[in-house]
C-alpha cells in the first residue's frame, strides 16, 4: 500500500489522503484548503494522478476542510462512487451547493466591483456543479465492513466531531491503517464521545489542537458574560459560526441562558437558512448527540431565520442589542461578511468567534489583534470586542486526541496530520515521550510505501 498526502499537512484544511494498491486508488477526504493564498491556490492546482483514475472516494465528515473538494473532482473527470455515513450525506447534500453557490456570488461580486486580479474571477465550481457530484455519493452504515474491491475492506466508528462524522479504518491484504477524521470531545454540550477504533497497523491523527488543552472554563457563564457586557453598551453580538454543528450549539446556549434569565431576551437572529434545515437533519439521527427529540425541536424556537438578502441586508441597520449568527465560523466568506463590515467598527459592538480559527483567515486576524481587516477590496476598522469562546469548539484537546490514540494497540508507525505546524510536532512528541511509538508529521506531497 502507497498512501500521499495531498492535503492536511502543516495547515488544518485541505485533507485529502490517496492510497493505492493493487491496480486500485482510493481518496480519503477531498477537502478544499482555505485560509492563507498560498493554499487556496492549491484548489486550482493539478493533482498528481488524473481524476478519472481514482476508482471512489472515501469521507471522514462534511465540513468543507474535508468534502468540498468533491465537485471539483468531479469536475476534473473523477467518475467513482463517493462513500459516507447517511447524515453526512445529508450534510452535504446541503453544504456542497451551498458551497458552490457562495462561489458563484463572490466570483460575480468581484466581476462587478473590480475586486478580483482575475478577469473574469471565476468560481472554483457551480451549484449546479455540485448537485451533479452528489449524485455520486453512497450512504454506509457505521460499523458495517464494506466491501469494495477484492483485498480491500473498510469500517467506520463515530467520531463525534459532528453528525455523521467517522474515524475510518481501511484494511487491505497484509495491512491496515486508521484515520481518526476530526475527533470529538468526550465532554462535548451536544455530541456524544468518539467511540474507539480497532487496532492498526498505521495510524493518522489529527492535531488541530495538538498543543493545548481546551480551557476549564463554563461555557455558559463565559457566553452570557460576552452577551451581557455587550447588551449593557447598547451592542450587536455578532457570531461567525459554521452552519453545521457549531450553530446549533451557540442556539442551544442562547436558549438555556434566556430560559435561565441570565441573559436579556434580546432578540436572536439566525442569517443562515442553511443551518436551519441542518437543526431538523439533528432530529433525524437522535443516536449520534446527547439531546432528546423535544430539545432538538426547541432549537431556535425564538430566533428570527433570515432568509431573503434583502432581510440580510436590514441586518447591518439595527439600533438595539441583538444577537447575529451568521456563516462562516471562520469569517472566509457568506452573509457574516456583511454584518461585519456594518458593526466592526463600532466599538459598542462584540464580534464573537466560537472556535478554532485557521492561519490567514480573518477569523484568525481579528482574533490576533488586527486593527482593520480587508473585506470585499477594502479594509474595514476593527473597534468592537473581539472574543473567542474556545470552549465551544468541536475539537478533542490535547489530552483527549492522546487518550484515543492511546487506547489503541502499539502501530508500526503515526502520522499527525490536519494540524498548524507547532500544533502537529507538539502532538507527535508528546506520542513519541507517553508511548515511545514511531511518530511522524508528513509534508505536503509526501509520498511512501506502508
Amino acid at each position: 500500500m502507497r498512501i500521499e498526502f495531498l492535503g492536511g499537512t502543516d495547515t488544518v484544511t485541505g485533507s485529502k489522503y490517496l492510497l493505492e494498491h493493487d491496480g486500485r486508488r482510493l481518496l480519503v477526504d477531498c477537502g478544499l484548503f482555505q485560509g492563507l493564498k498560498q493554499l487556496r491556490l492549491r484548489n486550482w492546482d493539478a493533482l498528481p494522478v488524473d481524476a478519472s483514475q481514482i476508482d471512489a472516494v472515501l469521507l471522514t465528515h462534511a465540513h468543507m476542510d474535508h468534502s468540498g473538494f468533491v465537485p471539483r473532482l468531479v469536475k476534473l473527470g473523477f467518475k467513482g462512487p463517493v462513500y459516507c455515513t447517511q447524515a453526512m450525506r445529508e450534510l452535504c447534500e446541503l453544504l456542497l451547493p451551498d458551497s458552490g453557490r457562495l462561489q458563484e456570488e463572490e466570483a460575480d461580486f468581484a466581476n462587478r466591483h473590480g475586486h478580483s486580479k482575475h478577469k473574469p474571477a471565476l468560481p472554483l465550481y457551480t451549484e449546479d456543479d455540485a448537485r451533479a457530484a452528489l449524485k455520486r455519493f453512497e450512504a454506509i452504515p457505521f460499523d458495517q465492513e464494506h466491501l469494495p474491491w477484492p483485498g480491500w475492506s473498510w469500517r467506520q466508528k463515530r467520531a463525534g466531531h459532528i453528525l455523521g462524522a467517522a474515524s475510518v479504518r481501511v484494511a487491505w491484504t497484509g495491512g491496515s491503517i486508521l484515520f481518526s477524521g476530526d475527533l470529538g470531545r468526550s465532554d462535548d454540550l451536544m455530541m456524544r464521545p468518539p467511540e474507539a477504533s480497532e487496532p492498526a497497523d498505521y495510524v493518522v491523527v489529527e492535531s488541530t489542537y495538538g498543543d493545548r488543552r481546551h480551557r476549564d472554563v463554563d461555557t455558559l457563564v463565559a457566553l452570557a458574560e460576552v452577551i451581557n457586557r455587550t447588551a449593557a453598551r447598547g451592542g450587536i453580538v455578532v457570531i461567525p459560526s459554521f452552519a453545521v454543528g457549531r450553530a446549533q450549539t451557540i442556539l442551544h446556549c442562547i436558549q438555556l441562558l434566556k430560559n435561565a434569565h441570565r441573559i436579556p431576551d434580546m432578540p436572536v437572529y439566525l442569517n443562515s437558512p442553511m443551518a436551519a434545515d441542518v437543526t431538523r437533519i439533528y432530529r433525524r439521527h437522535l443516536d449520534e448527540h446527547q439531546l432528546s427529540a423535544e430539545q432538538c425541536a426547541v432549537i431556535g424556537k425564538e430566533v428570527t431565520i433570515v432568509n431573503t438578502v434583502a432581510d440580510s441586508k436590514r441586518l447591518n441597520d439595527l439600533r438595539f442589542p441583538s444577537i447575529i449568527v451568521s456563516a462562516s465560523g471562520m469569517a472566509t466568506g457568506g452573509r457574516v461578511l456583511h454584518h461585519l463590515k456594518a458593526y466592526a467598527p463600532d466599538a459598542r459592538n462584540t464580534i464573537l468567534f466560537a472556535g478554532f480559527q485557521a492561519a490567514g483567515t480573518r477569523g484568525a486576524a481579528l482574533v490576533g489583534g488586527a486593527e482593520s481587516v480587508k473585506i470585499h477590496g477594502a479594509y474595514v476598522p476593527v473597534r468592537a470586542e473581539v472574543a473567542n469562546l474556545d470552549t465551544l469548539s468541536a475539537h478533542a484537546d490535547r489530552e483527549q486526541l492522546l487518550a484515543w490514540i492511546g487506547a489503541l494497540r502499539a502501530p508500526r508507525r503515526v502520522f499527525v496530520t490536519h494540524g498548524e505546524p507547532v500544533a502537529a510536532d507538539a502532538l507527535r512528541l508528546a506520542i513519541e515521550e507517553r508511548h515511545g511509538w514511531q511518530t511522524t508529521v508528513p509534508i505536503y506531497r509526501e509520498s511512501l510505501e506502508l
